[in-house]
């Protein structure tokens, strides 16, 4: 039986602790629809920076649940499936998209993510940790301009976070999508997430005053964005 498969993709804005902000996490958890879930943290991105993973701690040990770190800069489990299917969230943090991408192929866990999406794992993460659930996004992993690299494919279309976050996002995206560098999509403000369920969009839903989602689509020879109904976490 196919279980229900669900991503949470985040502008960015969360694993913060510092802003004792920690509405996205605990949705997280809840999405899994269990008491005690169990969350794995994938750093890649980041080249599994140890401050990454003690705000990751810091973030969601204070929810009670079981945590772990899947490290592929240090000893890495042999059978990654068994590793990772213990797991009922999969949080995978930003930094470098193509590098963190390259590294998954290599290993198979691309293979083995779509997988555990398939079999009801909650797939979720921000910047890094979103463009990767999608067809395509816009990356800073090149020094210089922003440019669009491929993702996983779990989701149709493109995406862009940090969209009120880093000031060249917006247009950057923009002009993308009107050149059809990339195709039609979804972006997050810092702080705003889009929760999927099955091939569709469940909620968009926001952590912060003003943070949105939006859709972004081509109109003629611009791009327009339109706002989704985005409802604030209590």
């Amino acid at each position: 039986m196919t279980e229900k498969r669900q991503i949470v993709a985040i502008g960015g804005g969360v694993l913060l602790p510092a802003t004792e902000n920690f509405k996205l996490e605990g949705y997280i958890l809840d999405a899994t629809g269990k008491a005690a879930p169990r969350v794995c943290f994938v750093p890649t991105a980041s080249g599994d920076d140890r401050s990454y993973i003690v705000r990751f701690y810091q973030s969601y040990a204070r929810f009670g649940v079981d945590l772990d770190v899947l490290r592929f800069f240090a000893r890495t489990p042999g059978d990654l499936r068994a590793y990772l299917f213990a797991f009922d969230v999969v949080h995978v943090g930003g930094g470098n998209t193509r590098s963190m991408l390259a590294v998954w192929r290599y290993w198979g866990f691309d293979a083995i993510l779509r997988e555990a999406w398939e079999r009801g794992i909650v797939l979720t993460g921000s910047s890094a940790g979103s463009i990767c659930w999608f067809d395509a996004g816009v990356t800073d992993s090149v020094a210089g301009d922003l440019t669009a690299t491929n993702g996983l494919g779990f989701v149709t279309g493109s995406n862009c976070p940090h969209y009120d976050g880093e000031i060249e996002r917006r247009p950057a995206y923009q002009r993308m999508v009107a050149a059809q560098s990339l195709a039609p999509g979804l972006a997050c403000d810092d702080g705003a997430g889009v929760h999927f369920v099955g091939d569709d969009v469940h909620e968009a839903i926001s952590a912060r005053p003003n943070a949105r989602a939006y859709r972004v689509e081509r109109d003629g020879a611009v791009a327009r964005e339109t706002a989704i109904a985005t409802r604030a976490l209590p």
